[in-house]
């Protein structure tokens, strides 16, 4: 199988030593994790991961499977790119004198919707949110005019055709309790079951 992009958004409970955690289950499987983002969901309490990885198919469905073994990770999805709406934010810092100077420049912020956070005498810096090659393009064309800093956020994405886990939250706390009732058939035994 072809190793393609993939998606993989987790909703899990915010605690300590998860992202550890996660990228232990990557690391053993020898899987490079390319884009990483955490954030609260629409959930209160509950956290999303967003995580991008190049890999075929039945790996990424393993892989999903083993995260949801995790006891604080309630839900794994993967997702190809035409399956969700994603951009990834960036910054950069450019001389100041090259944005006044060049029109072209100035032109070719605007083609790419960069929007300026910072001007200062020596350098402006502008910030715009894209898709990868986007961004890409846009870097390598302000490399030519002297480009100072540049930094890219993770990916950040949201699944055409989910309502989100905030439906299925409401669903588990809507249903009602198991009428029948599961007792441990060892509970009163534990002398005898658990001895040396």
């Amino acid at each position: 199988m072809q190793k393609q992009e993939f998606t993989i958004t987790l909703y899990t409970e915010n605690s300590v030593g998860l992202i550890g955690r996660i990228s232990g289950i990557f690391s053993r499987r020898k899987i490079n994790i390319e884009s990483l983002n955490t954030s609260p969901s629409e959930v209160e309490g509950i956290h999303r991961f967003t995580i991008v990885i190049q890999e075929n198919e039945e790996v990424v469905r393993k892989l999903c499977r083993q995260l949801e073994k995790q006891i604080d990770v309630m839900k794994a999805y993967y997702n190809t790119d035409d399956e969700i709406v994603w951009q990834e934010q960036a910054l950069y810092k450019v001389p100041a004198d090259v944005v006044t100077e060049k029109v072209y420049v100035e032109r070719l912020l605007r083609q790419y919707g960069a929007s300026t956070v910072v001007i200062r005498q020596d350098y402006i810096v502008f910030e715009t949110a894209g898709h990868r090659e986007e961004i890409d393009r846009l870097t390598e064309e302000l490399n030519k005019y002297g480009l100072i800093e540049f930094v890219r956020g993770a990916r950040i994405a949201i699944i055409k055709n989910s309502a989100g886990i905030h439906q299925k939250v409401l669903q588990f706390e809507n249903r009602e309790p198991s009428p029948h009732i599961v007792e441990n058939e060892y509970l009163d035994k534990r002398d005898n079951v658990f001895t040396m």
